[in-house]
């Protein structure tokens, strides 16, 4: 077993509480959305990320709309909606809980080796 592989699927785990967290407080499009989640560290390519924002689109967990760019094509801006913002306190609760519950239960193993 490779150790990338799970760090991998790790990642691919939160994506979709990240991408909505990016989102909760401004909209943005495919292009800031990323260089946020690469500045935390969370390499995400354009292939992964659209597909998700579909996803999370259709699931009407975001909406989005289409502005014009002085520096391009319009771009397509995401935002969250409501079902979104209560599903985001949820995964929000929940990431919380699990970074408990494995906190404990690596600092105990990590005391007991000691």
């Amino acid at each position: 077993m490779k150790v990338e592989n799970t760090k991998a699927q790790m990642r691919k785990g939160v994506l979709e509480f990240c991408i909505l967290s990016v989102l909760k407080d401004n909209d943005a499009y495919v292009a800031e959305i990323l260089k946020t989640l690469k500045a935390a560290k969370l390499l995400v390519v354009e292939g992964t990320i659209y597909p998700l924002l579909t996803r999370l689109k259709n699931a009407e967990l975001l909406n989005y709309r289409w502005e014009e760019s002085t520096s391009g094509p319009p771009r397509k801006y995401y935002s969250l909606t409501e079902k979104g913002a209560v599903f985001l306190t949820e995964l929000d609760k929940t990431w919380n809980e699990l970074h408990t519950a494995v906190s404990i239960v690596t600092h105990q193993n990590t005391a007991k080796n000691e």
